[in-house]
């Protein structure tokens, strides 16, 4: 069923709005979100993510809802890996807490055009050649067991920054929020623009990943396309809510390797058996809690172990007093 143009036409409004808001209304001063502003716009994006779910359902039924509720849950989880590649990004490059937001707010913005070219030709090769869900169902069962064995997805930063160092002039200070500046009559990137390159770098990198995961809950053009926007909009949010304690989800690599090995076989075997968009929502959101409790377990225990040795530790400062 073909989608109505001018939903395609009121979404990209409404997301291009709500980005002018944030941009001009709550973010025109630079400066570093704390943990409660960053937990309130993950749970405003949340929050529009599903409100739009709910208006899939009033327009196009419950059966295309639930593909986008799946697709945006995969999505989402999947944008997780981005926040270990930022951390690694924002340390090496020293960039100050005040302009994070700026490289992700741009970053972001120009990830859009990018999926969405991307998402593109994807529809484009899969609706041509049926055989192309073959390939990207490979595609995932490799990528999920090279990840479940792999700690983390390297991002090939130091041939592209001395690539973008020999074709550009880059500065070696930062000078504020500013991507360039001028000096000596010519234009000269700053660091914060070579943080801003490595971020969209590191986003087309795992849409390789993302984007044929996607075509395994559902084919529609528009759940494609609206999952990933509202998985990514977030994005920014979630990553200083979660920056600093993601390392503490031990189990949450793997819980990604399987989800993308789940996909895969899901469209490998797309001509012998469909499962419901329900079971596949089921399937990866006990993955996930699995993963998450499994995670907060395994803290529980390690802090428990450690308090016998501080409480022994702390009673024997008296007597090393007394002696």
């Amino acid at each position: 069923m073909q989608t109505n143009p001018w939903l395609w036409i009121a979404f990209n409004a409404g997301v291009l709005s709500v980005l002018a808001i944030d941009l001009f209304g709550f973010q025109r001063k630079a400066h570093a979100p704390s943990t409660k502003e960053a937990a309130i716009w993950t749970a405003v994006w949340v929050a529009l993510s599903l409100g739009f779910n709910a208006l899939i359902w009033h327009w196009e039924g419950p059966a295309k809802a639930l593909e986008f509720l799946t697709g945006y849950l995969v999505e989402y989880s999947l944008s997780i890996d981005n926040i270990f590649v930022f951390v690694l990004v924002f340390s090496y490059f020293v960039v100050p807490a005040a302009y994070q937001h700026r490289v992700l707010f741009w970053g972001i913005l120009s990830t859009l055009i990018l999926r969405g070219l991307m998402i593109g030709v994807g529809v484009a090769l899969v609706s041509a050649f049926h055989w192309v869900l073959y390939l990207f169902g490979t595609f995932l069962v490799f990528m999920g067991i090279k990840m479940l064995f792999n700690r983390r997805k390297a991002v090939a930063a130091s041939p592209l920054i001395r690539l973008v160092r020999r074709l550009l002039p880059v500065s070696d200070n930062y000078h504020g929020a500013r991507f360039a500046v001028q000096r000596d009559g010519r234009w000269v990137l700053t660091p914060l623009a070579m943080a801003l390159i490595m971020v969209e770098a590191a986003d087309v990198l795992f849409a390789i990943d993302s984007i044929p995961a996607i075509f395994g809950i559902t084919r529609d053009p528009f759940i494609v396309y609206t999952s990933n926007v509202c998985a990514i909009l977030g994005l920014r949010s979630l990553y200083f809510l979660l920056a600093g304690i993601i390392h503490k989800f031990a189990y949450l690599k793997p819980a990604l390797a399987l989800i993308l090995f789940f996909i895969g076989a899901k469209m490998l075997l797309v001509d012998v058996y469909h499962l419901p968009a329900a079971a596949s929502l089921m399937v990866i959101g006990l993955i996930l809690a699995v993963a998450v409790g499994l995670s907060l377990l395994t803290k529980r225990r390690r802090q428990a172990a450690a308090e016998p040795t501080t409480k022994a530790h702390h009673n024997s400062l008296p007597i090393s007093i007394l002696r």
